[in-house]
C-alpha cells in the first residue's frame, strides 16, 4: 500500500448546518456543489474541478454530546488544501470578511494562511513560498 494524498473529508453535521457549510465552502473556499450518490441522507459533496474535496453529511444524531477535548472538532486539528494564488487568495479572504492568520513553515519552502469554517474546523491553505515574492508580507498575525 502507498497512500498518494487527501481524498477528500467529511463533515458530519446537524441537517440544518448543511447550508451554513454549503454557503461557507462555495463562497470562502470557491468549491462548487456537484454530483453526489443518492444517499438516504441529505448532504452535498463540493468539488474542486472534478475531485469532491468535501463531503457535507447531514445526518448526525440529535442530542450529540459536545466534545468535551479542547478542540472545537476534538482531537481533529485541521485539514491541509494545496492552493494557489497567495495573492488573490488574500483579497478574496478580506472581501469576504473572513479572519485568518499566515505562517511560513520554518526550513521548507511552502506559506500557509489558517481559518475556520462556520462549525470550528481549521483548514490551512498551503501555497508554493515562491508566491510571496508576488503577493508581498502578510499584514496578518501569525498562526504559531
Amino acid at each position: 500500500m502507498r497512500v498518494a494524498q487527501i481524498d477528500h473529508f467529511t463533515l458530519r453535521v446537524a441537517q440544518d448546518m448543511l447550508p451554513v457549510l454549503l454557503d461557507f465552502y462555495s463562497r470562502v473556499l470557491q468549491l462548487r456543489a456537484g454530483a453526489r450518490p443518492a444517499f438516504s441522507f441529505p448532504g452535498y459533496w463540493l468539488y474542486a474541478g472534478d475531485q469532491a474535496l468535501v463531503h457535507l453529511v447531514g445526518n448526525a444524531p440529535g442530542g450529540e454530546p459536545a466534545t468535551t477535548d479542547f478542540l472545537p472538532t476534538g482531537k481533529f486539528d485541521h485539514v491541509s488544501l494545496r492552493t494557489h494564488g497567495l495573492k488573490s487568495t488574500r483579497e478574496h479572504l478580506q472581501a469576504q470578511g473572513i479572519d485568518w492568520q499566515e505562517a511560513q513553515v520554518p526550513g521548507i519552502a511552502l506559506h500557509q494562511i489558517f481559518l475556520r469554517d462556520p462549525v470550528g474546523l481549521k483548514i490551512e491553505l498551503t501555497f508554493d513560498a515562491a508566491e510571496l515574492a508576488l503577493a508581498g508580507p502578510s499584514t496578518r498575525p501569525t498562526a504559531y
